[in-house]
């Protein structure tokens, strides 16, 4: 796959990414697969992926500042 960004290679790799949820709340997912550019590091989470973390995300507790997550679990 080629980044839509510059033109690199998109490489799978395992990323930890935060996600605002709410104004004061951010979560990591840890172990994300994602397909990162060699180049500029731009990413791209894709669809079944992002399903599940949307899964996730519409379980928290938008009242906490700060939650940790591993995509595997």
């Amino acid at each position: 796959m080629i980044c839509h960004k510059c033109g690199g290679k998109l490489e799978e790799v395992i990323a930890d990414l935060p996600f605002r949820v709410g104004h004061n709340s951010i979560i990591i997912i840890k172990e994300l697969p994602i397909l990162q550019c060699q180049n500029c590091d731009e990413y791209l989470i894709e669809d079944p992926v992002m399903e599940k973390v949307d899964r996730k995300l519409s379980k928290i507790d938008e009242t906490a500042e700060l939650e940790v997550f591993s995509y595997a679990s």
